[in-house]
């Protein structure tokens, strides 16, 4: 039985919704707005997040709730003609599965048969100086990173964060066209940091005449993140990677994600999760993801507490012991 299949014939009851808008200034520079997605049926909640980076797109508009009963799979088909884009899908038909599991009784654990590991987490950084890296170490000792090489990161930079000898994964964003965060491909960076960083998995390189010769000796650590919305998307890449990021709200729908899963799984190639700087449940439901699928990775899922421009002390720390709800979706 597919992943999928446990799932989606879960009875849905949906009465009504509410909709309550998060907002946090965050470590990369801009202000941070989510929208939690409460849905209410048979007298239970079932909640997800809508991480839509678009602050004016918040919250959705119009009557979503979808009153009625449903099976999971059912509701599903009845979100298509809103034409959601795939992190607002995603919110919805996670609070939906929440909701499904909490009315049944039962957890995500439960369900697809798998039990929660200690999540190994890294932070994801962007910093003006190694300082804020070295002042979170001392604060965190052990913290692991990804980080996000920069064209003019010079030699002595480079040197200096190997040293802290903390670095997991380089997301090279050459994978996004049209964003803030975009990175031309840079031969010369990618070679400063694949040789500085010899255990670190190459995250998102653009592939080009100039950098495909660059990357060939390190092709095994290459692995993607920003195209993966689908099994098709790992079907379409150059190559089969040794490992994906899992970013589950790029996936939209839940078929679709455990689908990947799925696909992943029969291929042998390995995850590690992600996140999309979420404010609220969907932090811990994409931890809770990490715990039953690929825990032991350098999942880029730390506390949300990690995100805000100065952390507060006494956030947890690796690995982050499974904290699952007895019933639905959610993390405690």
């Amino acid at each position: 039985m597919s992943l999928y299949d446990a799932v989606a014939e879960l009875p849905l009851r949906v009465e009504s919704y509410e909709l309550e808008r998060l907002e946090q200034p965050v470590s990369s520079g801009f202000t941070r707005v989510t929208t939690v997605i409460h849905l209410q049926g048979a007298g239970e909640e079932g909640v997800g997040e809508d991480v839509t980076y678009d602050a004016a797109q918040h919250p959705p508009p119009g009557d979503l709730s979808l009153a009625g009963d449903h099976t999971l799979d059912s509701y599903s088909t009845a979100l298509e003609p809103h034409a959601f884009s795939d992190h607002r899908r995603w919110g919805f038909e996670s609070a939906a599965l929440d909701l499904a599991l909490r009315q049944a009784g039962r957890s995500l654990a439960d369900v697809v048969e798998r039990e929660p590991r200690p999540v190994r987490f890294v932070v994801s950084k962007r910093f003006d100086s190694i300082e804020v890296l070295r002042k979170l170490l001392d604060r965190y000792p052990g913290t692991r990173f990804k980080l996000d090489p920069t064209s003019d990161w010079s030699d002595e930079l480079v040197e200096q964060l190997a040293a802290l000898a903390g670095v997991d994964t380089v997301d090279l964003k050459g994978a996004y066209h049209g964003t803030m965060v975009d990175l031309p491909p840079d031969p010369a960076l990618y070679e400063r940091v694949a040789r500085a960083f010899p255990e670190a998995w190459i995250e998102d390189p653009a592939l080009t005449d100039e950098t495909e010769p660059v990357l060939e000796p390190y092709r095994e650590r290459i692995t993607w993140d920003a195209p993966i919305h689908s099994v098709a998307d790992v079907v379409w890449l150059p190559f089969q990677p040794r490992t994906l990021n899992v970013k589950p709200s790029r996936f939209g729908p839940v078929r679709e994600l455990f689908a990947f899963y799925d696909h992943c799984a029969e291929h042998g190639i390995g995850l590690y999760g992600g996140g999309q700087f979420e404010l609220g449940p969907g932090r811990g439901q994409v931890q809770y993801l990490a715990s039953l699928f690929c825990p032991d990775a350098p999942n880029d899922v730390a506390p949300s507490g990690y995100n805000a421009v100065e952390p507060a002390d006494g956030l947890p720390v690796s690995p982050l012991e499974p904290t699952p709800a007895p019933t639905g979706f959610r993390w405690l």
